[in-house]
């Protein structure tokens, strides 16, 4: 089994009650809590106080070798491995090498950034813990681990029902 924190977790069936909880929640000093939603939820973001991704980061710097290792490996080929006069054209030619260059960086742009964003996620999980399966469709929640500065499920709760909680779980991973 898979090292899961046990916590608790409140679900909301509206998107502007979710939204105003997880302010409350931050501004209650939780830091490790998360938002749990089907589709993206305009302002989530800043309710939950996410900081900008450092994936994009990732994305340029590996576009940018991309496009290095494109223009290295065309000039190499063409003008030092390779160096064969066709039709009088320089053995350098650039305009004939952006092809290759323009997809060498969509290549390692996109796997990059779709290895980070795996690691980001810590994907894959083996065996996740499910709150409720209608989180995959309709419902919200947001989840408190135990490990969290100032946990207390009591007080938790009743903060998740003040802000319009439907239904309070507690998981035990």
């Amino acid at each position: 089994m898979a090292n899961y924190t046990k916590g608790i977790a409140g679900i909301w069936e509206e998107e502007h009650l979710v939204l105003k909880a997880a302010a409350k929640t931050r501004d209650s000093g939780y830091k490790k809590f998360e938002a749990i939603s089907a589709y993206p939820v305009h302002g989530m973001e800043e309710a939950c106080g996410i900081k900008r991704s450092w994936i994009p980061y990732v994305t340029f710097a590996a576009g940018t070798t991309g496009l290095i290792l494109g223009l290295l490996l065309t000039w190499w080929t063409s003008a030092v491995n390779w160096a064969i006069n066709v039709g009088g054209k320089p053995f350098f030619s650039l305009p004939a090498f952006i092809p290759i260059m323009f997809e060498l960086t969509i290549l390692f742009a996109a796997l990059c950034s779709v290895g980070a964003l795996f690691y980001a996620c810590k994907i894959p999980r083996i065996d996740p813990p499910s709150i409720d399966p209608d989180l995959t469709s309709h419902k919200f929640a947001i989840f408190i681990p135990h490990n969290d500065i100032g946990y207390d499920e009591a007080k938790i709760e009743k903060m998740f029902k003040e802000h319009g909680a439907v239904e309070v779980k507690r998981t035990e991973y």
